[in-house]
């Protein structure tokens, strides 16, 4: 591996660790300092609403949670296995850190399903959670909660009364909430998608030359 592959190396592997870390902290900050349900408003637009899932991003629910967490860890794992091939391929750097930072995402909600259900307890509104040491926590492991809290209401409205179905209905845009792992991957996925979708084009030409040559 050349001397600019080394860089690319280990400017992807600090962006893992700091978006990873930072996740953590935030997720642990809300979850020992905020009851489940809170909202703390920053903006009339903008606040940080605590809330646990079960499943994938943005609160979306996904069938089994054991299941779910494998398949994330696998999908990590390739990824990862994709980022360094990608890096002796000598892909340009902004592409790679997209690869990390889709990658780091995923790792950050794994830790939650990993470890959150062994160390924390799963208190009632208004008590906080508290750390209870490891295997005393509210679940087992692979099945913690992923821990969300950015809340982005940009627009409310109420729909007309003569609707159909939906008279009368508040509605909200932007209404999943999110976590800072969440944000980077869907930051790099559309970065990927309007910069750098000919390299995304080149990867796949690659994958099928390979089986072509098979």
């Amino acid at each position: 591996m050349g001397k600019t592959e080394r860089r690319n190396l280990w400017i992807a592997t600090a962006v893992i660790v700091l978006v990873v870390v930072t996740d953590q902290v935030i997720k642990i900050l809300v979850k020992t300092n905020m009851c489940l349900g809170q909202t703390i408003w920053i903006t009339d637009w903008f606040g940080l609403r605590f809330v646990e899932n079960n499943g994938f991003a943005f609160g979306m629910e996904l069938g089994s949670k054991f299941l779910l967490t494998i398949f994330r860890i696998v999908m990590v794992c390739v990824g990862l296995w994709f980022l360094i091939r990608e890096i002796r391929r000598a892909r340009k750097l902004g592409f790679l850190v997209c690869l990390a930072l889709i990658i780091a995402g995923a790792a950050g909600n794994i830790f939650d399903c990993l470890f959150y259900g062994l160390i924390f307890d799963d208190p009632y509104p208004p008590v906080v959670a508290q750390y209870v040491g490891w295997g005393n926590g509210y679940s087992e492991l692979l099945t913690g909660k992923v821990v969300d809290m950015f809340y982005f209401p940009l627009i409310e409205w109420d729909m007309p009364t003569w609707m159909p179905f939906y008279g009368g209905e508040h509605c909200v845009f932007f209404s999943p909430i999110f976590n800072f792992a969440d944000a980077a991957i869907s930051c790099a996925v559309i970065v990927l998608i309007v910069f750098y979708h000919e390299t995304i084009n080149s990867c796949l030409e690659n994958e099928k030359k390979k089986d072509a040559d098979k």
